[in-house]
C-alpha cells in the first residue's frame, strides 16, 4: 500500500511500520481517554474512544471507521510533517485516508475515490484549521485489535493508542446488561440473644460414646487475631511440644475468616413465603453452587428490617428442614409463624455449621498423644521393610507399583508409607491393589480408607467392587456417609453398602463397625468412628487417598484417633497438585495450607527417595508424550515416562496443523469483565473461541461431546460457557474449574485462561485466584488431557506467568 502524499517536497518521516508487542488497554487508559485540553497549540481527537471505560465493540468481518480531527489553535501556521500508523495488531488492519471511506453498499466509483495508506505526509495547518482524517480497521477474526498512530506536528510528537473489540454473535450474546458494582459491606448483624427455632424432627438417636466438645473460640485469642496480631505459638513454628496449640490457633484463624466470609451472603430487606402453615421458604441465590453452603440442620437468624435499629425487637433463629435448588425450608418458633406475613421484609444472617471445625480442634489435640514417628519421623531409627513375592489380583503393574504394594504389605507400623503419584501414574489403582491383597490374603487385616470428598471415596469403592477375582460380602465392606449427605447423591448400586434410616445416612454402633473388614469414608466422617468408640489400633491399615489435598488437622482425624505405633498408615497423592482449600491468608501463610503429606516430604527420609518410606511412580498412562513433556519438565524433574499405547490416542482430524504435536494454542486478546455485584471474572471473546473449537472438533466425526472437557478458573466463565453449550444443545460437555477436574481425565481438554490484562493477573496473584498464578492449579489443568490439549488465552500474559511458575517450582 502506497503513501498518500500532499506535496512533492522533502518531508519528515517517523519510521516504517513496526511491531510494538502487547498493548494492554488497562495500562493505556490514560492515553485512550485523552480529553481536549483547551489552550494546547495542537489538539488531536481520540479515534474509537472508550465507552464506559472499555473499547468499542464491532462485529467480526465489518470495517470500522472513525474520524480524527487535528486542530491548530494558534495564530500561526503549523507544519504537519506526517501522520503515521506505527504498528497494528493484527498487522496491516488499520489504515488512514483523507476522504471518508465508502460504506458497505457503495458503488465501484466511490471505492476508487478513497485512497488508503499507512502514512500521510506534509501539510501546513493554517490558524484555526481543522483537518479531517479517517482511520479504518478491517476485521477478520475475533479479539482485541490495537494500533498506535503518531502525529508529527510542529515541534510536537503526539501519540494516539487505539483499541477495538471485535466480536461475533456468541460473544455479543454473552455481554452483560448490568454494569459491575462492588457489593456494599453490610452492617454487622449482631446476635446476642435470640428466640430459638424448631429443630428438624427425627427419631431419638443414641448419644455418641465420645462426644465432640464445643471448642468455643477463646475471647482473648479472638481479640488478638481481630486486631491483626499473631499469637506467639504460631510465630515460633511447629514443634512436637506445641503441636496442638499451633494447629488449634491456625484453625481459629480459619474459623474467624469463615465467619467473615459468611457475612458476605447476608441479605437485607427480603421476603419469605409461608408454606403449608409449617414452614417459610427463603430463596438464596447461588445456593445450588454452594455459595453459601447450607444443608439440612443448619440455621439462620432473621430480624424485621423495619426494626433493624431497635435493640429490643427479637432476633429469630430458623432451622433448615429441607433444601431444594435455590430455596430453603425454615421452621422458627411458633410465635414467628403466627405473626409472619409474606409481605414482611427481613434482614437475614447466615451461619455456618461448626461441626467440621470442632472435629479439626479435636484431632489436633489428640495428635499430641501419637508416637513421635507419625508426626516427626526420625532419621536415627531407619527401618528396613522385608518384602515377599507378589501375585497381582487386578491386572498387571509396573516395577514401581509392584514395589510400593510389596512395601505396604511388609510394613509393620509408623512412620507412614507414601505413594507419590504424579498425574496419570495409577496411584489409586496401586492403592486399590494393596487393599485387595490385604483383604484376600491377610484375614486379620482391618482396613480404613479415607478420601477428601464423597466422590473420591465413592470412586475407591467403585474400583474395589469392579475386580472380578475378589467377591466382597456386604457385611465385610461398608461405606460410611455423613447424615448431611443427600440420599439421592449415592449411586443405587452403592446403597447396599451404606447404613441409613428413613433415607438419612447414619453410623452404626461400634459392635457392628468392628465386624467390617473394609470401611470407606471421607476424612471428616472418619470422626464418627471415634465418636462410636472404635478403639485405637482396631484398624491394621489406614489408607489416605489424595493426601495432598487435605490439611494436616484434617488428615489427623483418622490418624490421631485410631492409630497405634503398629498401625500401617499409607499416604497416596501428589503434593504438586491441588492442596488444601484455606480461606484465611494468615493461616495459610503460617502453614495450614501445607498438607501432612507435603510436610513429611520435606523430611530427609522421604525427600531422599528411600523406598522403605516412599515410592515415586513415574510412568504416566494418561497423556500423549507431547502433552506430558511440559509438566514433567516443570514439576517432576523431567522424570515422567509416557507409557500409554500410541494406538489408543484419538484421531483429531483437521484441527491439528501437525498431527504429531497434539497441543494447540490459540492466542487471543479479549476483555476481562464482571457484571452486577458478582466479583467473578469472565471473558466472552475466549468463551466464543471455546465454542468455535468445540464445533470444529465434533464436526470432525471422531470426537463426541462426552470426550471433551473445558477447564476455566472463574465461576462466571464456567456459567457463560455452560449457558452457550446448553443453548446449542451440547449438554454432555463437562465444564468446570480445576478443582472439579482433579483426578479426572478427558480425551480432549480445552483451557480458557480468561485473563487478558497484566493488571488483573497481579490481582489474581495477590488473592490466590485463577490457575495462571497458582502452579498447582496449572499443573492439574494441563495434565487432564489424553489425546489433545487446547489452550486459549493471551500469549503475553501466559509467557509472563510461565516465567513466574518456573521460579516458584523449586522441587528439582
Amino acid at each position: 500500500m502506497s503513501t498518500a502524499g500532499w506535496s512533492d517536497e522533502e518531508c519528515s518521516v517517523i519510521g516504517e511500520k513496526a511491531e510494538i508487542g502487547f498493548l494492554d488497554f488497562e495500562e493505556e487508559k490514560s492515553v485512550c481517554s485523552y480529553i481536549d485540553n483547551e489552550g494546547a497549540p495542537i489538539i488531536v481527537s481520540v479515534p474509537f474512544a472508550f465507552v464506559d471505560g472499555k473499547p468499542q465493540s464491532v462485529s467480526v468481518g465489518d470495517t470500522a471507521v472513525d474520524l480524527i480531527t487535528i486542530r491548530n489553535t494558534t495564530d500561526e501556521p503549523v507544519d504537519l510533517w506526517s501522520v503515521h500508523i506505527f504498528a497494528s495488531n493484527p498487522q496491516d488492519t488499520f489504515t488512514l485516508s483523507l476522504t471518508e471511506p465508502p460504506s458497505a453498499n457503495s458503488n465501484a466509483d466511490e471505492d476508487q475515490s478513497c485512497l488508503e495508506s499507512f502514512t500521510l505526509e506534509d501539510r501546513v495547518l493554517q490558524p484555526g484549521e481543522n483537518l479531517k482524517i479517517w482511520l479504518s480497521c478491517k476485521t477478520k477474526e475475533m479479539g482485541m485489535y490495537s494500533s498506535v498512530v503518531y502525529f508529527d506536528v510542529g515541534d510536537e510528537k503526539i501519540e494516539r493508542v487505539v483499541f477495538l473489540l471485535v466480536e461475533d454473535k456468541i460473544s455479543k450474546s454473552l455481554a452483560s446488561n448490568r454494569p459491575y458494582s462492588r457489593r456494599k459491606k453490610k452492617d454487622k448483624f449482631v446476635v446476642d440473644t435470640f428466640v430459638a427455632g424448631s429443630r428438624p424432627a427425627g427419631k431419638p438417636t443414641r448419644r455418641y460414646i465420645n462426644r465432640l466438645p464445643k471448642y468455643d473460640i477463646p475471647r482473648d485469642i479472638r481479640q488478638l487475631l481481630e486486631s491483626n496480631r499473631v499469637p506467639q505459638v504460631v510465630e515460633e513454628g511447629l514443634t512436637k511440644r506445641t503441636y496442638a496449640s499451633f494447629f488449634k490457633t491456625l484453625i481459629i484463624m480459619e474459623e474467624i475468616q469463615l465467619e467473615e466470609d459468611m457475612r458476605t451472603y447476608d441479605m437485607e430487606c427480603i421476603s419469605m413465603r409461608k408454606r403449608a402453615n409449617q414452614f417459610v421458604t427463603l430463596e438464596v441465590p447461588g445456593l445450588a453452587e454452594r455459595r453459601p453452603s447450607l444443608v439440612h440442620g443448619d440455621f439462620i437468624f432473621v430480624k424485621l428490617t423495619s426494626e433493624r435499629d431497635n435493640n429490643t425487637t427479637p432476633v429469630y433463629q430458623g432451622y433448615i428442614h429441607r433444601v431444594e435448588a435455590d430455596e430453603i425450608y425454615l421452621k422458627f418458633d411458633p410465635g414467628f409463624h403466627f405473626y409472619h406475613r409474606d409481605e414482611n421484609r427481613y434482614d437475614v444472617h447466615f451461619t455456618y455449621n461448626r461441626i467440621n471445625m470442632r472435629r479439626l480442634y479435636q484431632a489436633a489435640e489428640a495428635a499430641e498423644k501419637l508416637v513421635t514417628d507419625f508426626l516427626f519421623p526420625s532419621t536415627s531409627r531407619k527401618r528396613h521393610i522385608k518384602t515377599t513375592s507378589l501375585l497381582p489380583i487386578s491386572g498387571t503393574f509396573n516395577e514401581e507399583q509392584i514395589s510400593s504394594i510389596k512395601m505396604i504389605l511388609g510394613c509393620k507400623g509408623a512412620p507412614p508409607y507414601m505413594i507419590h503419584g504424579p498425574p496419570g501414574t495409577g496411584k489409586t489403582r496401586t492403592m486399590v491393589e494393596a487393599i485387595l491383597q490385604l483383604y484376600k490374603y491377610h484375614k486379620n487385616a482391618r482396613i480404613l480408607v479415607c478420601a477428601p470428598s464423597n466422590s473420591a471415596a465413592d470412586y475407591i469403592l467403585e474400583k474395589l467392587l469392579a475386580q472380578q477375582d475378589v467377591e466382597f460380602r456386604e457385611n465385610e465392606i461398608f461405606r460410611l456417609n455423613a447424615s448431611a449427605r443427600p440420599y439421592e447423591d449415592v449411586k443405587p448400586e452403592f446403597v447396599r453398602f451404606c447404613f441409613f434410616d428413613e433415607m438419612v445416612f447414619k453410623c452404626p454402633p461400634v459392635n457392628a463397625l468392628i465386624h467390617y473388614r473394609i470401611i470407606i469414608s471421607t476424612y471428616m466422617s472418619a470422626s464418627l468412628l471415634y465418636a462410636e468408640d472404635v478403639s485405637h489400633g482396631h484398624f491394621s491399615h489406614i489408607f489416605l487417598d489424595e493426601a495432598g489435598q487435605a490439611s494436616e488437622p484434617e488428615t489427623m482425624i483418622p490418624v490421631s484417633h485410631l492409630c497405634t505405633s503398629d498401625t500401617v498408615v499409607v499416604l497416596a497423592g501428589d503434593q504438586l497438585q491441588l492442596g488444601p482449600v484455606i480461606y484465611s491468608k494468615k493461616a495459610d501463610e503460617y502453614g495450614l495450607g501445607v498438607s501432612y503429606m507435603e510436610r513429611l516430604c520435606e523430611c530427609e527420609l522421604y525427600a531422599s527417595g528411600d523406598t522403605n518410606y516412599v515410592t515415586r511412580l513415574i510412568r504416566n498412562y494418561r497423556c500423549h508424550p507431547v502433552i506430558l513433556h511440559l509438566p514433567s519438565k516443570l514439576f517432576y524433574c523431567g522424570e515422567l515416562i509416557a507409557c500409554r499405547d500410541s494406538k489408543s490416542f484419538m484421531v483429531i482430524g483437521d484441527l491439528l496443523p501437525n498431527k504429531d504435536f497434539p497441543i494447540i494454542f490459540y492466542g487471543i486478546q479479549g476483555c476481562d469483565e464482571r457484571e452486577g455485584n458478582n466479583p467473578s471474572w469472565f471473558n466472552r471473546i475466549e468463551a466464543s473461541k471455546v465454542i468455535e473449537v468445540v464445533r470444529r472438533l465434533i464436526a470432525g466425526g471422531n470426537i463426541k461431546e462426552e470426550n471433551i472437557g473445558i477447564i476455566t478458573p472463574y465461576r462466571q466463565q464456567v456459567l457463560k460457557i455452560k449457558q452457550t453449550l446448553e443453548n446449542l444443545d451440547m449438554p454432555e460437555i463437562k465444564v468446570g474449574s480445576v478443582e472439579q477436574f482433579q483426578g479426572q481425565e478427558k480425551e480432549v481438554i480445552i483451557i480458557s485462561t480468561v485473563r487478558s490484562t497484566i493488571k488483573h493477573n497481579e490481582f489474581d496473584r495477590v488473592h490466590c485466584l485463577g490457575f495462571l498464578s497458582n502452579y498447582r492449579r496449572f499443573n492439574v489443568a494441563i495434565t487432564r488431557a489424553i489425546s489433545l490439549l487446547v489452550i486459549i488465552g493471551n500469549p503475553h500474559i501466559i509467557c509472563k506467568v510461565l516465567h513466574l511458575i518456573q521460579q516458584a517450582v523449586t522441587i528439582c
